[in-house]
């Protein structure tokens, strides 16, 4: 069998190990300057999203995961408790490594965290992303997120829409 048509070892599991924290952050500072031109302020919220994570974490109500393919990390993804909506839960911090798209990553993590949140007893999960990302877009669509907000936003070294994006987990689809 040539190699690059082998069948690949894909596993998503919990962000439990060594490493995977520090690798949610190093791998969205490198990748979204590669894909974007974004600088490292874009690296820096990523370090303090996922620095909130580490220091105070719920196991009962928030997780985070890794997507390994082959034993390597290539996707990540968190849901946290909402800022001040008891109830509300954030989708944060998905990534999906260039070489690793099109084996259903992004969906798979996504899915993991909304099954998470359900049985958690969130009520609903809001994330905030930038219209240029397209692929993410569409898999947060294919759960039943709704565009809510959306306004011109200065950041990571560019001029970006910022789109808040709201799924009820009361009525939409269970995929």
């Amino acid at each position: 069998m040539l190699e690059g048509a082998r069948r690949r070892q894909i596993l998503v599991r919990r962000a439990d190990r060594p490493g995977d924290l520090g690798w949610m952050v190093m791998a969205h500072g490198e990748l979204y300057e590669q894909q974007f031109g974004w600088n490292a302020d874009f690296e820096a919220l990523v370090a303090r999203i996922v620095a909130d994570y580490a220091a105070k974490r719920s196991s009962a109500a928030e997780a985070a995961w890794i997507a390994e393919a082959d034993g390597e990390r290539v996707g990540c993804v968190m849901l946290v408790a909402g800022d001040d909506q008891p109830g509300v839960a954030k989708l944060r911090v998905l990534l999906v490594t260039s070489h690793a798209r099109g084996l259903g990553m992004g969906t798979r993590l996504v899915e993991e965290a909304l099954v998470f949140a359900r049985g958690a007893g969130y009520r609903s999960v809001t994330l905030w992303t930038t219209d240029n990302l397209a692929s993410a877009r569409r898999i947060y669509q294919r759960f039943g997120f709704i565009l809510t907000d959306e306004k011109p936003h200065r950041g990571f070294g560019h001029d970006l829409v910022g789109q808040t994006w709201t799924l009820d987990l009361l009525d939409g689809p269970a995929e």
